[in-house]
């Protein structure tokens, strides 16, 4: 597993575990109990929606349960997906720029993919297809 998978999946797994304890809850009140960062939060909000277990329940708040965001997020994870595979390896703002996404999606998207074990980023951050 490479360095981002493992920390994505990390993420993910705070993210789980404060909303398995919690139930629903606004997304701040996420980051301040996980201390993620935004862009933290929304890749492991991608990583799980790529499992089926995450529901958004209004623009803000978040609780287990089969997902109903995997097809925004799984759509913008194939257009990331594709920009990789043309371009080869990427920045973020590369990506975003390309993608037409912003940051909340590009990362939803890369959580996705990292949860399907399909990227790596090297040393000078850039994003590159396994």
């Amino acid at each position: 597993m490479s360095e981002i998978t493992t920390k994505l999946g990390e993420n993910a797994g705070k993210l789980w575990t404060i909303l398995n304890k919690n139930g629903s809850l606004k997304k701040d009140d996420i980051l301040e109990v996980t201390k993620l960062s935004e862009k933290d939060f929304f890749s492991a909000v991608g990583w799980l929606a790529r499992e089926n277990k995450v529901s958004r329940q209004d623009d803000d708040s978040f609780k287990l349960d089969n997902t109903n965001i995997g097809h925004e997020i799984g759509t913008h994870a194939g257009r990331v997906w594709k920009i990789l595979d043309i371009w080869e390896d990427v920045d973020i703002d590369s990506i975003k720029t390309l993608s037409d996404l912003d940051d909340t999606q590009v990362h939803s998207a890369l959580g996705w993919l990292a949860r399907e074990d399909k990227i790596i980023v090297d040393e000078k951050n850039r994003f590159k297809l396994k």
